[in-house]
């Protein structure tokens, strides 16, 4: 039923059983009381009727774009078009990875008013990707208090909860607009660094002579050396791992979301930098797999692909990716590859996999440091089975410099992301890339 009885309802017909007390001494109060009864519920229908269900508008609105670990705000307004005030409590229906418990708000909407009433209340998002808001549940009364009806609004709709945006740019682009763009202007002005012509200059001690515009200077009668900067709209791969290796949890929060956070980052450097980023996530199977391109449009997407990935419990087929980016990518380009390794005893195939790309392509792998197995490896066994633990720890951490060192042998770059800031060891790394030429 869309209709209840009111709490001041329940008093008044509490106070009408009284009057059948005194029919003990005269059967005459039983017909008061009963008159009490049907006066109450006539009442109680008008009260009801007054509560119209097609006056009150309700609407839900946003603070801003949703982001994984940031606190945000959800503002619920009502406008009542109706003749009678009414009291409203609304519950919305928000799920668990927004907020832990419904939000029950009380709001007095005045009759007739044009301006809304509303109430905010807090979310705070804890996983990233699609998440479904159900409708708007409404208890509304008059000052009567004798009637309550109980409505629906429809309000269902589907939110996008993107990676930490404001972490990942004080982070980037932070370094991007205050170390790299100042590094970039002193590297433009050395000769000989890059392939891309820029300017020409008087001669230097220690320029190439390889570098002299002998037109220039033969116009000039002096030395004129040409100055180079490092070359832009290279293609920059970024392939994120989303194997159940990422399902692991580093302190308080997961592998994934430190390496979207590391991949969103690189993606706005990369792209400020004047390069064209392509992006591929997979799992079990090649999820998403963006070509490079550069300017807004772009970034949007990957933004949306990096926010719509979520782990699988699964392994990662690390052969697929290397195959798309292999298949998709034919000139030499910078691949950054996050992902993890795991421990066992034979080669990990994300190692043949890495290896496979490195003759083409200058390859930068970048794997989650792990604070808490290093700190049980160099931890001191107060008894036997913590020393076993610990010979574990010991093993498995000198395996992976084994496999790391190998990798190293291959070309391949190796960078560990620090949880707490996982952008900016791949952004020093991407901009040593870009430095050195190497691409």
């Amino acid at each position: 039923m869309g209709f209840a009885v009111g709490r001041r309802f329940l008093v008044l017909l509490a106070a009408g059983v009284v009057l059948a007390l005194p029919s003990f001494i005269d059967g005459r109060a039983i017909v008061v009381m009963f008159a009490w009864n049907a006066l109450l519920l006539v009442a109680w229908a008008l009260d009801l009727r007054r509560i119209q269900s097609g006056t009150l508008d309700v609407t839900r609105s946003w603070g801003g774009p949703l982001a994984l670990g940031v606190e945000g705000a959800v503002t619920v307004s009502v406008v009542n078009r109706g003749p009678v005030a009414v009291d409203v409590s609304l519950i919305d229906d928000v799920p668990t990875e927004l907020r832990r418990t419904l939000p029950v708000l009380n709001v007095a909407v005045p009759a007739g008013e044009l301006e809304d009433q509303s109430r905010t209340y807090d979310i705070l998002p804890t996983r990233r990707g699609d998440l479904e808001l159900g409708p708007v549940s409404l208890r509304c009364r008059t000052v009567w208090g004798l009637a309550e009806r109980w409505l629906t609004a429809p309000l269902e709709q589907a939110v996008r909860v993107y990676p930490d945006l404001y972490e990942s740019r004080r982070q980037a682009l932070f370094l991007i607009r205050s170390k790299q763009v100042a590094v970039e202007k002193r590297r433009a002005k050395i000769s000989g660094l890059g392939r891309d012509f820029e300017s020409l200059r008087e001669y230097q001690t220690g320029d190439d002579v390889r570098d002299i515009c002998w037109t220039a200077t033969a116009r000039r009668a002096k030395p004129v050396t040409k100055v180079y900067q490092p070359e832009r709209s290279q293609a920059v791969w970024i392939i994120v791992d989303g194997g159940r290796l990422l399902r692991a949890r580093i302190e308080t929060r997961m592998k994934l979301d430190a390496t979207v956070d590391a991949a969103l980052a690189l993606a706005e450097v990369a792209l400020a930098a004047g390069d064209r980023v392509g992006l591929v996530t997979y799992g079990r199977m090649i999820h998403h797999r963006l070509a490079p391109d550069r300017g807004h449009p772009h970034l949007r997407a990957v933004l949306d692909t990096l926010a719509t990935l979520q782990p699988e419990r699964a392994e990662a087929d690390h052969a697929a990716a290397a195959a798309a980016v292999l298949a998709a990518q034919k000139q030499r380009a910078l691949v950054v590859w996050l992902t993890d390794l795991s421990e066992t005893a034979a080669v990990p195939d994300i190692i043949e996999s890495a290896a496979r790309l490195s003759p083409q392509h200058v390859v930068l792998f970048a794997l989650m440091r792990q604070p808490e197995m290093t700190a049980l490896g160099a931890a001191e066994p107060t008894s036997e089975a913590e020393m076993y633990r610990i010979l574990a720890a010991q093993e498995t951490l000198e395996r992976r410099d084994v496999l790391l060192r190998g990798l190293r042998q291959r070309g391949v770059l190796l960078v560990d992301i620090d949880p707490s800031a996982p952008a900016a060891a791949v952004i020093d790394q991407y901009l040593s890339v870009k430095d050195r030429n190497l691409v």
